[in-house]
């Protein structure tokens, strides 16, 4: 990495040039700005959508819940878990989310709203950066905390995860104090508006809640930890039943959809899953909605007790039946995610998630059956399954589709079915993975690729994983880290990636520290 200030001059000329125009400014000691946090929320919030959303094109691949419909090799390298190499940034659109489109823009957000008392852009601001850099970690391991942003560097130094987990919890703490005061004027006017806060348009209770979540899913990644079990999981539950109380919280970017500009990033305007290299439902997902939590599934279904198959994914024509794709080959004849009008999250002005009620009750019905509490983890189960029904619902109804809402008979027939333990003795973490797997498929990606990084790809817990020849891999071990961005890192840092192994052509499969069982 160069200079985070001179980067940053390329960015803006960039990101004012680009399709997406988006307002981005920046402290730039050559046009001096006095910027304005009521100003600088929306990009920021956009760029979460954003930056998120383009790494999770990648993510998919390693998760399979959406794969390619090519036989490239830039199609095919993610799914077999290596890395597309050479000056690509394909897959790096995170870290610079983090430190460029966020960056400076939530630095001066930040001072602006604590120098001048705007308490509810303080509470937001830490919120994100919190969100940002959990997600950053979870994704590329060691990355640049401390040194961040410093414009008196050349070189950036990495800090590993325990540091950076502890630094989250430390803005997720700032965010929630600010929560806590009362700024003198009312800017709820501004927050509640498509030029300001377009999360939660002002609601700091659901903000709050937000932050609770971040948490609980921290703490949920390590399993694996020894005090897990007599520590961590409490903190799972108990921040889990701090933040979201229903799917009326979910946390979702929004967006008008008037123009491709402002349309949802994966909608059918948006165009990030419109290339054949990202727009696949994966076969795991198909056979968990046609009986292949707990039984048998159907490879070809046309119909499923699972009422959410037909909201979620797209049939093939001409036959209407639904299929999914298989990783590592072209898969030309399965429908795209998105289809021609737009499907479930892949409508042009639907919120794009960030964060549902569901996941984090799975997250709390896994940690309560690994504490020993089934019959807490059978309610928290059951409570995710029915939340990601009316996560479904809300879905398969935007944009007047035609759809129709899950019906409170088509989830009783379903909560009654094979399909779902019925009994807190019978619940199995297979149980809860399986189903936070639908929960998260297509938009909660990064999560689920904890999930199957923090139980080592264990067919046991993920049924239907397409577990992969290690000979087809190619580093013939499965992937557990993106490497950081080529050309901030590996042009002007690679001095300090060498301390890391970020040379080594295999490092996208060394373990992460979050799903080590020692540190």
């Amino acid at each position: 990495m160069k200079s985070t200030k001179i980067l940053l001059v390329v960015l803006i000329v960039g990101l004012l040039t680009s399709c997406k125009k988006y307002l981005d400014i920046n402290d730039n000691p050559s046009f001096p700005q006095d910027a304005k946090a009521e100003l600088l929320l929306a990009p920021i919030v956009y760029q979460m959508a954003n930056g998120y959303s383009q790494d999770a094109r990648i993510i998919n691949k390693f998760t399979q819940g959406i794969v390619g419909g090519s036989s490239d090799f830039n199609s095919l390298v993610w799914e077999r878990h290596g890395y597309i190499g050479g000056v690509s940034d394909v897959g790096g659109v995170m870290w610079r989310m983090v430190y460029y489109n966020h960056g400076h823009n939530l630095r001066v957000m930040l001072e602006d709203a604590i120098k001048n008392e705007k308490y509810e852009y303080a509470a937001i601001g830490y919120a994100i950066k919190a969100w940002g850099y959990q997600m950053l970690t979870d994704y590329h391991g060691p990355v640049i905390l401390d040194e961040a942003l410093r414009n008196d560097l050349l070189k950036f130094k990495y800090q590993d995860q325990p540091e950076v987990y502890a630094k989250v919890r430390q803005w997720c703490d700032s965010s929630l104090y600010y929560m806590t005061l009362k700024s003198p004027l009312n800017y709820s006017a501004n927050l509640n508006s498509a030029s300001g806060d377009n999360l939660y348009r002002g609601n700091m209770d659901r903000w709050k809640k937000f932050v609770y979540g971040i948490l609980a899913l921290q703490y949920s990644h390590l399993v694996n930890k020894p005090e897990f079990a007599s520590q961590y999981a409490d903190s799972v539950i108990r921040y889990a039943d701090l933040s979201f109380t229903s799917a009326a919280d979910d946390a979702g970017v929004k967006f008008g959809g008037k123009s491709p500009e402002t349309s949802n990033i994966f909608g059918t305007d948006g165009g990030y899953l419109n290339s054949t290299y990202y727009s696949k439902a994966g076969l795991p997902i198909l056979r968990y909605l046609t009986g292949g939590v707990r039984g048998d599934f159907e490879e070809a279904a046309k119909t499923s007790l699972d009422p959410r198959l037909s909201r979620m994914l797209n049939f093939r024509l001409p036959d209407s039946t639904f299929i999914g794709g298989t990783p590592n080959i072209s898969n030309s004849t399965v429908p795209s995610v998105v289809g021609t009008g737009g499907k479930f999250i892949f409508k042009n002005t639907v919120d794009f998630p960030l964060m549902t009620y569901s996941q984090l009750q799975f997250a709390k019905a896994e940690a309560m059956l690994i504490k020993g509490d089934r019959d807490g983890a059978f309610a928290a189960y059951r409570n995710g399954i029915t939340a990601h029904m009316s996560f479904v619902s809300r879905y398969a109804v935007a944009e007047a589709s035609g759809e129709k809402e899950i019906t409170a008979t088509e989830i009783g027939l379903y909560l009654a079915s094979t399909e779902v333990a019925q009994t807190a003795a019978e619940l199995t973490i297979t149980d809860i993975m399986g189903q936070k797997y639908i929960a998260q498929w297509g938009w909660g990606s990064l999560e689920q690729w904890c999930d199957l990084r923090k139980y080592h790809y264990d067919a046991t817990v993920f049924r239907q994983y397409q577990q992969i020849d290690p000979s087809t891999l190619v580093y013939k071990k499965y992937g557990y880290r993106v490497r950081p961005r080529y050309n901030s890192e590996y042009v002007w840092n690679a001095d300090e990636l060498a301390k890391w192994g970020g040379l080594e052509p295999d490092y996208v499969t060394k373990e992460l520290w979050f799903s080590k069982s020692t540190d």
